[in-house]
Order: C-alpha cells, then sequence, then structure tokens
C-alpha cells in the first residue's frame, strides 16, 4: 500500500522557515518523481515543487523560487520542503504526492497534508 505522510507545517512569522518532510512508503522510491502541492483558502491546488528520483531534476512554481528547495534522502525514502522568507501568502494546506506523469504533475497517490500558516 503506497502510503505518504507529511509533517513538520506550523506557524511561523514572515520572512520565517520551515521544513516540511514527506515518508513514503509502499513503492520503489527511486522509479517515481515525488512533488510537493499546497492550496489555500478557497484556491485550487497548485503544485509547487517537485522532483525526479530517476535523476534528480527539478520543478519549482515561480511563485516559490529562490525561497523553496526540494530534496531527498534516498536512504529514509523521505522527500524535504525547506521553505524559507515564508510570506502569508504561503499559507496553504501541503500535500506530498506521487506523480505518475511528470511534465504535467499528474498525481497517482496523495498525502493527508500538513497545514502552514505564515503570520504577517
Amino acid at each position: 500500500e503506497v502510503q505518504l505522510v507529511e509533517s513538520g507545517g506550523g506557524l511561523v512569522q514572515a520572512g520565517g522557515s520551515l521544513r516540511l518532510s514527506c515518508a513514503a512508503s509502499g513503492f520503489t522510491f527511486d522509479d517515481y518523481a515525488i512533488a510537493w502541492f499546497r492550496q489555500a483558502p478557497g484556491k485550487e491546488r497548485e503544485g509547487v515543487s517537485s522532483i525526479d528520483m530517476s535523476d534528480g531534476s527539478t520543478y519549482y512554481a515561480d511563485s516559490v523560487k529562490g525561497r523553496f528547495t526540494i530534496s531527498i534522502n534516498n536512504a529514509k525514502n523521505t522527500v524535504y520542503l525547506q521553505m524559507n522568507s515564508l510570506k502569508p501568502e504561503d499559507t496553504a494546506v501541503y500535500y506530498c504526492a506521487r506523480l505518475i506523469d511528470i511534465p504535467s504533475m499528474v498525481v497517482g497517490s496523495w498525502g493527508q497534508g500538513t497545514q502552514v500558516t505564515v503570520s504577517s
């Protein structure tokens, strides 16, 4: 059974940092790409970042470039999202997802989400 478990969300002031973790199990980690999505109240879910396990290539939405960094720990089957210089508009529920198509960011499995709140 595929499982994706997020952690690391919380409340932080604008300009602060958080690191989200996504612990994956139930599939061969190296065969897939993992992405982070977020959904703010009243808005559609959007792709934030992804990493292709096969070659380490990454993607970042324009809104987070230069502030967020995605990385992996293969030994722990864990993907991280380091979020720096956080802004109130980064407030959202952040979801980890296993992609089945990288360019279009089609999701095969979702995690349960973790809340990130950035206060001004």
